[in-house]
């Protein structure tokens, strides 16, 4: 029997995995459940290179120019480094987690407090992440392509969602090529002309540490570094693209050890080390340009790097290189957000429907509401959006963070190893989702005003200590009885190795006839055989879901 004559007939028994070409793409990018040993080939310096390759986006300088030119060279810097602590703190258990044990964030917050279900919505939060993120970066692109070209922002907008979807049909393996062939050029590009600026002129950091904002003295207040840091922390949920490749890390051995740990933090919350420069050097150059070209003007990265190519180049060689720059750094982090966006919403579709309908599906739905914020000119309220959606992401990565660092390792409440196969464990957990329901829901009225004026620069704190506190609570008042539904998944094979690396032993999926290693599968009720996780997830009757513990 073919492969696509036994998913048509797994679809019979509700297991609808889209015929060949959706068999395809969950074994290339490993949707919906673990990614296995054996197609984990890479090194830890190639997996860490592909990941940091995304980070190649100009929407750093866009928002540290933002921060700057509003409330000071001092504000923004002290407001960046402060996003960039919480930022790297929450992260590092995350990336730990899924390199550890190969699986990405929805899978990690499915086990860390939220339930099999109840992280669907933190999955919609993390795809709506990539489509704005998408759409600023489209808009830069279309920026540039204006500049450079002369095309109108409207078909810059087109060009720039298009061009990506060649490239994100493929998984893994052909992002990694990209990212990693690309990043040299990129990283001359972006270093070199602030070098040539600081040596040529020494001057222009005197300047540049001087500005006083338009809204201020210049003196450091508490009021505007929280409000920018709120906008820097709406990018805390950039650990999620960047797990998306760490979950492919080989296993952590004691001869690969040290590299294995560089990688991860390199790559996992070091990726915030890199943006933070970004945003600083973001800042800069919006001083440097600022008199020549004017505050709106100064926002926009293609303005900014033309105005330092044109301090150390030939006029005709300016504007070519400025575009080429926004354009790699465009294509290296959309190709992540189109993917990891399409990995988001086909988590969150195949478990609410229990059908699989293909990623490419999802590629287009998240491309499609990334150029509906272009074509509603996104970038002219840049700030207002963050600002409201970080409410959202801090709540929840620090509510998964926190069930990790403090559930998991301290209070022993949640269990270390992490669960995410349906059937074992409870549809909603009371604990993430009350934690994260009540940091965000009342972190967003506070950044509406709600609670006066004086909090609203608040409300990315409140978020934060909110999920912080909240989320021990709830596992202390729970007793941590709804983590796990069952402990026992019926086969005797233990998960994880004697290294504490998941087993590598292989099993054959009673409905899809495919192998799949231990970690990925569990018995089947009414066969004597196992299922596997996207099988489960597909089952719409429920055939093939352990029971309830006796």
């Amino acid at each position: 029997m073919s492969t696509e004559e036994r998913l048509v007939d797994a679809g019979a028994v509700g297991t609808a995995a889209g015929g060949t070409t959706a068999a395809k793409e969950t074994l290339e990018d490993y949707t919906l459940r673990f990614a296995p040993r054996s197609y984990r080939r890479w090194s830890p310096m190639v997996v860490a290179t592909t990941a940091l390759g995304g980070i190649a986006y100009m929407a750093d300088f866009s928002i540290g120019a933002g921060i700057g030119l509003a409330h000071g060279t001092g504000n923004a810097l002290l407001a960046i480094a402060v996003a960039a602590v919480v930022i790297f703190v929450t992260g590092f258990p995350l990336a730990y987690y899924a390199a550890r044990y190969n699986i990405d964030l929805d899978l990690i917050t499915r086990g860390s407090g939220f339930g099999y279900f109840g992280s669907v919505l933190t999955s919609v939060i993390f795809a709506s992440f990539t489509f704005i993120f998408f759409a600023l970066e489209g808009s830069i692109m279309a920026q540039g392509l204006k500049l450079g070209l002369g095309l109108p922002l409207w078909l810059g907008y087109l060009v720039s969602t298009l061009m990506v979807i060649p490239l994100v049909i493929y998984g893994m393996k052909a992002l990694s090529k990209l990212q990693v062939w690309t990043t040299p050029v990129w990283l001359l590009l972006m270093v070199g002309p602030l070098m040539y600026l600081v040596a040529a002129d020494p001057g222009t950091v005197d300047r540049f540490l001087a500005y006083a904002g338009s809204d201020g003295d210049g003196g450091l207040s508490t009021a505007p570094v929280l409000l920018g840091a709120g906008v820097c922390l709406s990018l805390i949920a950039q650990i999620g693209e960047q797990i998306d490749y760490l979950r492919f890390m080989p296993p952590r051995t004691e001869a690969n050890r040290r590299g294995w740990w560089t990688a991860v933090v390199m790559a996992g919350p070091g990726w915030v080390v890199l943006g933070a420069l970004k945003q600083a050097i973001g800042v800069f150059l919006a001083v440097y340009v600022l008199a020549e070209i004017g505050p709106a003007a100064a926002t926009e990265p293609i303005q900014q790097f033309k105005g330092a190519f044109d301090a150390m180049l030939p006029s005709w060689l300016v504007v070519p290189l400025a575009v080429v720059l926004v354009v790699i750094s465009q294509i290296k982090i959309n190709v992540t957000n189109a993917y990891s966006g399409s990995l988001a919403w086909t988590n969150s579709f195949t478990r609410v429907t229990g059908r699989y309908p293909g990623r490419m599906v999802f590629v287009l739905l998240n491309l499609g509401f990334a150029l509906a914020l272009m074509e509603a000119d996104m970038f002219s309220f840049l700030n207002d959006i963050l600002g409201f959606y970080s409410n959202c992401a801090i709540a929840w990565v620090v509510t998964v963070a926190t069930d990790i660092m403090v559930n998991k390792y301290l209070l022993k409440l949640s269990p270390q190893a992490p669960e995410f196969r349906r059937g074992m464990l409870y549809a909603v957990n009371p604990v993430g989702v009350t934690a994260f329901t009540a940091a965000s829901g009342l972190s967003i009225a506070m950044y509406f005003h709600a609670l006066g004026d004086t909090l609203q620069p608040y409300s990315p704190v409140a978020a934060a200590v909110l999920a912080f506190v909240l989320t021990p609570v709830m596992a202390v008042v729970t007793k941590g009885r709804y983590y796990l539904r069952r402990t026992d998944d019926g086969i005797a094979e233990p998960r994880l190795d004697a290294d504490g690396n998941p087993s590598a032993v292989t099993y054959t999926c009673h409905v899809c006839r495919q192998d799949f290693e231990r970690p990925d599968v569990a018995r089947c009720p009414t066969h004597d055989a196992v299922v596997c996780s996207l099988c489960l997830s597909t089952d719409q009757v429920g055939d093939h879901v352990l029971p309830d513990a006796p």
